[in-house]
């Protein structure tokens, strides 16, 4: 994907929080999602910029107000708009009255999932974090000999994916303990965060019509930070052998913008394997993907409990990693999604998987920080946590920088745990 004129980090907005170099919306960033001023008020069409959101029908952009139309309108018509898009919120524009116009508060609207879903399906390519949850319950194989070879992933429950900030019940579920000879039914006691990224396709294929890698990515609108919440008790009496049920349907968290693969142009990074390990089958593989299907995108995961909170403490960061430790790139994802004749169509979520990094403090998850629960963490406030707690909120975050590109990253995705429906 080229980069023009809309990456140019020397441009800058007359919108003026877009300058503020640690807000995660410049003018060279333009990520889409959906808007209301309330409850009563339907869903709108927005676009990030700054502190502040650009209604596109109100800035005549659209004629509209359904975000999967949008994405499906496909690559052209999407770079074509972000080029309008740029030219009308940068400095010297002669769109400024009409956008100006058009701008509302971000803090003074609700934001929500941004486009109705289809279907989800959430893969496994973090495979620093399947490595280490594998070697907790399969200490002489921790890696099953398939991973290598095959982008793994499950589908999961589209309708209980949430916009970020809706808090969810801690949920209930079939417990079993070890030296127990009947499970129970009981609220969760090992509830768990995983930091994902989710790829929002934007164009989809007919029913038995697999995509070719290299025309995968015309069917990706663009990423966005996932919350996999998860039951890992639940998950350990349940996944055998058909996977995750309702250790994971309960709830998944997103965040309310869309930064689409035009903006993260400038962070693509060459998809490459550890000496050693098998190259992808030729259905995986494509010069254009090994050369830049990756995106160097950093990863944060940060934890406040309720405690911390009534103090008025700041959240923590737990942990750093980075998209590029993924096993799978994106385009590999769809096109073996597809490869079966599987539809995808525009507003289908696909999640990454846990990303976690290769050093130990890297990881995705409480499963992994705390080696399965048996070395809790302790916050600099003194709370000390093996699994999340009710009234814990967890905040994921994600930035793109790099020398020579404006910093972009993606908002906030956060969710906090209820105690469970009596």
């Amino acid at each position: 994907m080229r980069l023009d004129e809309t990456h140019d980090p020397a441009l800058r907005s007359w919108v003026d929080g877009a300058n503020d170099e640690s807000n995660d919306f410049p003018v060279q960033n333009l990520p889409f999602g959906r808007f209301r001023r309330d409850a009563a008020e339907p869903w709108r069409l927005g676009v990030a910029i700054g502190d502040r959101v650009l209604d596109l029908a109100a800035a005549g952009l659209v004629d509209h107000a359904d975000m999967n139309r949008l994405m499906a309108e496909g690559p052209a018509y999407r770079r074509a708009l972000r080029s309008a898009l740029s030219l009308g919120l940068r400095h010297g524009s002669h769109e400024r009255a009409r956008f100006a116009e058009a701008l509302v508060a971000a803090d003074q609207v609700e934001l929500g999932v941004p486009c109705t879903i289809g279907d989800y399906t959430d893969f496994y390519t973090g495979i620093h974090h399947a490595t280490t949850v594998g070697s907790l319950f399969r200490p002489d194989n921790p890696l099953l000999p398939n991973y290598k070879w095959v982008p793994i992933g499950y589908h999961g429950r589209g309708s209980s994916i949430v916009a970020s900030g809706t808090p969810f019940r801690r949920p209930l579920g079939q417990l079993k303990a070890a030296d127990a000879e009947a499970p129970v039914l009981a609220p969760s006691a090992r509830l768990d965060y995983e930091l994902e990224l989710g790829v929002w396709v934007g164009g989809g294929n007919a029913l038995g019509e697999p995509v070719d890698i290299t025309g995968a990515e015309d069917q990706v609108f663009g990423l966005g930070l996932l919350n996999d919440w998860s039951s890992r008790d639940v998950q350990a009496w349940e996944y055998q052998p058909l996977g995750p049920f309702l250790s994971k349907s309960f709830a998944t968290t997103v965040s309310p913008w869309i930064v689409t693969l035009e903006a993260l142009a400038p962070f693509r990074a060459p998809f490459v394997r550890p000496a050693g390990d098998p190259q992808p089958l030729p259905y995986l593989d494509a010069p254009a993907v090994r050369e830049a299907g990756m995106f160097d995108i950093q990863l944060e995961v940060w934890l406040q409990t309720a405690a911390m909170r009534e103090a008025g403490r700041a959240p923590e960061r737990l942990s750093v990693s980075n998209f590029r430790d993924a096993y799978w790139a994106v385009a590999q994802l769809v096109a073996h999604h597809t490869v079966n004749g599987c539809n995808l169509a525009a507003g289908d979520l696909l999640g990454s998987g846990t990303i976690s990094g290769p050093a130990p403090e890297q990881g995705g998850s409480l499963l992994e920080l705390t080696k399965g629960g048996k070395q809790p963490i302790t916050l600099a406030s003194g709370d000390q946590r093996s699994f999340l707690e009710d009234g814990d909120t967890v905040f994921l975050k994600a930035f793109c920088e790099r020398p020579g590109a404006c910093r972009i990253g993606f908002g906030e995705c956060r969710g906090t745990v209820l105690p469970t429906r009596a």
